[in-house]
């Protein structure tokens, strides 16, 4: 039976998905992209403070031994040999910022997440530092603007803070990385051996990184004050970076690397100029490939490396537009009001209200990302009567995803200037059905879901497929399986969704202002007031 099997399957890769709220482990077919199995494990997010967001870097690594582990077994059981997974490839949540010890193999601190807002005073005091107080001064360089979401500020506050990690900088003993670099470093023997790198679209989100000449920038790591000899090598997207040194993959190659909306755009094989995704996770985040350009945007959106798939193949790059709260808004219904038990339920609410009932939502839990990047502002639900229920909160809090995505396709629009045709969605939302109808209702184009969601690790596969020394995954357009998807088409007339979108606009304007440095704290350095920027 197994012999039969192994024959028809041909090669398989492996995909590590480190997401915001899970880690999962999934097998592809070299050949055909179907996915043969996958584990998923919950990954925990404390909130020691208000606005600060940490996980357990070692919690992180377990549950991807575990995702591996389960999904080996999974394997076995289906009479499938795993000797057959020539590759690995590693998809991340970006920006998390990890600082761990390399003589032990410990974490120095809790890994702070995305999301966290603990970096404004910092924030605030390295824009004094800068002519005019121009958070975009770094544009050009990096693509960024100045902001708490980004890993150099994140690491600039834990030497700030946290004397251990002082103490191992001085000692030479710390590492800098994100989750791809910890996770590498880790499963290719970490304290003994482990490679230390990067890839370029991680690299692209620290600021620390000259997204032009490909490499850590001297001036950057100056005004931030790091010492470059924590930071990890920087390495192509697809390439083989070490093998793996335990469990039940021992030996195979860990060879593709991308921060998760790269490998979500690689996966939506978003390969042409001008061709985008939307992917729905704990963030919302739309990428638009723009070739081997960069472009800048006058409109709040971010310039990212798309991918470099092959240490000799060109860099692609990308606009992007960051939605720090959409899955995210889901858990916190669940797990802060309660109004529902099961993520799931939040469809069958909004379907029973149908309409929000002139409620908004603006869940600005981390200030506002694209297009304002305005740290002042706080979630917001407004419109209330007495009339509104749980079902039309519910609704709400869709609709402000579809919002909040329709404000970064106005914003790449303008920038681009040639409107999109239809929407390529992806993420752990997209199985919403109501999320996916909403959004079409309220961008007026078609949304297009590919059969297979799983489009983040399926980037991952395919570049470690691909990369030079495993050769099993062919990134030739036509050796490309085509997708079957599903569509949904607007079922609005245009008008009422400019009504809403003009309304929804109108709660962003009251959601912003709301902190200000100038509150009291007792906590000055660490707390988590907000400056005006």
């Amino acid at each position: 039976m197994a012999a039969s099997d192994r024959m028809v399957l041909g090669p398989l890769v492996g995909s590590i998905d480190q997401g915001t709220s899970s880690s999962r482990f999934l097998v592809f077919n070299a050949k055909t992209a179907e996915l043969l199995s996958h584990h998923q494990v919950e990954i925990q997010q404390k909130f020691p403070k208000e606005g600060w967001v940490e996980q357990d870097p070692k919690e992180i690594l377990r549950s991807v031994h575990e995702c591996v582990e389960r999904t080996c077994e999974k394997l076995q059981q289906l009479n499938i040999d795993i000797t057959n997974i020539k590759a690995i490839g590693v998809s991340n949540q970006r920006e998390t910022t990890v600082v761990w010890d390399k003589t032990t193999g410990e974490p120095l601190y809790n890994a702070i997440v995305w999301l966290d807002l603990r970096t404004q005073s910092t924030v605030e005091r390295l824009l004094k530092r800068i002519p005019g107080n121009n958070k975009s001064f770094f544009k050009f360089r990096t693509g960024l603007p100045l902001s708490t979401y980004f890993s150099a500020v994140k690491l600039r506050w834990l030497l700030d803070n946290v004397e251990e990690i002082r103490q191992a900088v001085d000692d030479g003993r710390a590492m800098f990385g994100t989750i791809d670099s910890w996770l590498i470093w880790c499963l290719t023997g970490g304290k003994n051996g482990g490679v230390h790198c990067t890839d370029v679209t991680n690299a692209s989100r620290t600021m620390l990184f000259n997204i032009h000449s490909l490499d850590w920038d001297p001036e950057l790591c100056q005004f931030f004050d790091i010492p470059m000899d924590i930071l990890p090598k920087v390495r192509s997207s697809s390439e083989i970076y070490g093998l793996m040194k335990s469990g039940a993959l021992t030996g195979v190659p860990i060879s593709g690397c991308l921060g998760d909306q790269s490998a979500a755009l690689v996966g939506q094989m978003c390969f042409q100029d001008g061709q985008a995704k939307n992917t729905y996770g704990t963030g919302c985040f739309l990428l638009c490939n723009t070739g081997q350009k960069s472009v800048f945007s006058d409109h709040g959106l971010l310039t990212t490396i798309a991918y470099k798939l092959g240490r000799d193949k060109p860099v692609c790059y990308a606009l992007e537009g960051s939605v720090a709260i959409a899955g995210a808004v889901v858990r916190w219904l669940r797990d802060n009001l309660g109004i529902v038990k099961t993520s799931q339920e939040i469809e069958k609410l909004a379907a029973e209200a149908g309409t929000s009932y002139g409620c908004y939502f603006v869940p600005a839990f981390s200030g506002l990302y694209a297009p304002y990047w305005e740290p002042s502002a706080r979630g917001i639900i407004c419109g209330l009567t007495q009339f509104t229920n749980k079902n039309h909160i519910a609704f709400a809090a869709l609709e402000a995803v579809c919002f909040q995505t329709r404000e970064i396709l106005d914003a790449m629009n303008k920038d681009c200037g040639i409107p999109l045709s239809q929407l390529q969605v992806d993420g752990g939302m997209t199985n919403n059905k109501v999320l996916m109808q909403l959004q079409s209702d309220i961008l007026c184009i078609p949304v297009v879901k590919p059969s297979m969601p799983e489009t983040t690790a399926l980037g991952a596969a395919m570049a470690a497929g691909a990369a030079e020394g495993v050769g099993i995954w062919s990134l030739n357009p036509g050796d490309l399986t085509a997708v079957t998807c599903e569509r949904f088409e607007p079922q609005i007339n245009p008008e009422e969704s400019e009504y809403r979108y003009a309304r929804w606009k109108k709660a962003v304007m009251k959601s912003m202002g709301w902190e200000t440095s100038e509150a009291p704290s007792n906590d000055r350095e660490e707390g988590p007031e907000q400056p005006h920027c």
